[in-house]
């Protein structure tokens, strides 16, 4: 009797295993990543796990005389190296260019989730303490490389997106927008930023972007969650996950739209002038779920988060539910793949990289950590028409390959993306801490 005892106790603890092993085993993609892109990706079963697949990119810098792969037409060399995190970049109006220098604010090192988290930054290169500050870069004669590189501006919290607005520059810190005066050419600025707003800052998704808008007299911020699926609930929630609309002058704001889960990179679309972002979706169901995307917004807009996504498919893991939404939860535009980490956007409006790169978005996608195989780590092209809308049938185009080494380590990886004032491509990597320039080849016309 005891013996059975023993051999059914065995089997009962081989099944338990075999579960949790079942239930934490890398979740593989099990359709072609091209499927989940664009205007009708290919929405499948989520596949929820306790344990999320963890299979992300070790940073390994670039070695000597390394650099990505440029699209046909193309051709990319350094225009800086030698910096220290390089995530956001700003054109201003003479040309210069501003280099936020930053990282994530000291996060909390108690409990598995805190832990966990900060083993994955360090192997994905994001482990470092945040420089806090800006660069300027100048390169009067446009030739490609700079011939000044200063400190622009220090005292800083995770500096991300920067804008010069009414003689202002504006700069949004993980837990404030502050701004400070500026003149054309100037190269330091050492004036105590003024407070604008006050953000709610903490737990993940700590970059803030903002943007002026349309009207001439307002500015979008960017502001993403705090957690994947609002674990925490939602009073930990108020004012994130949104894109806000700042009045500067009277230093208050308003939520521009919602349900956005981690809203980055933000442009104007130059036919249209309607406001365009680049969203990273949520995590833990599975390595085709869901699509990160690229998307327009308009006042009063909601995509969903956290209780759905692409337009109303349900996240039952989020408790309790919200009906009520289903039908109201807008369907993003343009599917860019799951987990590519999309963050840098810019439009083609003054590009020169030849006739097939003259209308659509540039974006920079970081990378996954939560999807095997690998996805993002490269720089793609969204084509437009001239109605202002991605082409229909499009797909995301690749422009700069070649992060991953043969080994899919990272070599590098992509952030912000903006034209310098030639028309090249100025491409920010925070693992390989320098700037790629994209340029037009030789034979390429435009």
């Amino acid at each position: 009797m005891r013996k059975h005892i023993l051999i059914v106790s065995g089997l009962i603890v081989l099944a338990v295993i075999g579960i949790i092993a079942w239930i934490a085993w890398p979740d593989t993609a099990r359709v072609d990543i091209a499927n989940v892109e664009g205007q009708r990706p290919e929405i499948t079963d989520p596949r929820a796990q306790w344990i999320p697949t963890m299979k992300v990119a070790k940073a390994v810098g670039w070695p000597d005389g390394g650099k990505p792969t440029a699209a046909t037409g193309l051709s990319v060399a350094p225009y800086v190296t030698g910096l220290d995190h390089p995530r956001w970049l700003y054109r201003l109006p003479n040309g210069d260019i501003l280099v936020a220098e930053t990282n994530s604010p000291p996060r909390a090192t108690s409990g598995i989730t805190n832990k966990v988290m900060g083993w994955l930054m360090g192997r994905a290169g994001a482990g470092v303490p945040s420089a806090n500050r800006i660069t300027l870069l100048r390169d009067a004669d446009g030739n490609g490389v700079p011939e000044v590189k200063s400190i622009f501006m220090t005292g800083l919290n995770s500096p991300f997106g920067m804008v010069l607005f009414d003689g202002q520059l504006y700069i949004a810190n993980t837990d404030t927008l502050v701004r400070v005066p500026y003149t054309d050419g100037m190269t330091k600025i050492d004036a105590k930023p003024e407070l604008v707003i006050k953000l709610n800052g903490g737990g993940n998704h700590w970059a803030r972007n903002v943007i002026a808008a349309e009207d001439g007299k307002t500015l979008y911020l960017s502001v993403g969650s705090s957690s994947n699926i609002a674990e925490n609930g939602m009073s930990a929630e108020r004012f994130r996950a949104n894109i806000l609309q700042v009045w500067p002058k009277e230093k208050t704001y308003r939520v521009y739209a919602a349900g956005l889960r981690n809203p980055n990179g933000m442009a104007l679309e130059p036919h249209s002038r309607q406001l365009w972002t680049v969203v990273n979706e949520r995590d833990m169901i599975g390595s085709d779920l869901a699509p990160d995307y690229l998307t327009a917004v308009e006042l009063g807009d909601h995509f969903g988060w956290p209780w759905y996504y692409w337009g109303g498919y349900p996240d039952r893991r989020v408790e309790p539910g919200n009906p009520q939404l289903q039908q109201y939860s807008k369907r993003p535009d343009f599917a860019l793949g799951p987990h590519v980490a999309a963050l840098g956007l810019t439009f083609a409006a003054d590009a020169k990289l030849g006739a097939n790169f003259t209308n659509g978005a540039f974006i920079g996608e970081h990378g996954s950590w939560n999807r095997k195989p690998l996805s993002g780590y490269k720089v793609v092209f969204v084509p437009f028409a001239d109605s202002g809308w991605p082409m229909k049938g499009a797909k995301p185009v690749d422009v700069l390959t070649g992060f991953l080494n043969k080994d899919g380590e990272a070599q590098g990886r992509p952030v912000a993306v903006i034209t310098d004032k030639t028309g090249a491509l100025l491409v920010a990597d925070d693992v390989g801490n320098r700037i790629w320039r994209v340029s037009a080849s030789s034979t390429s016309t435009k």
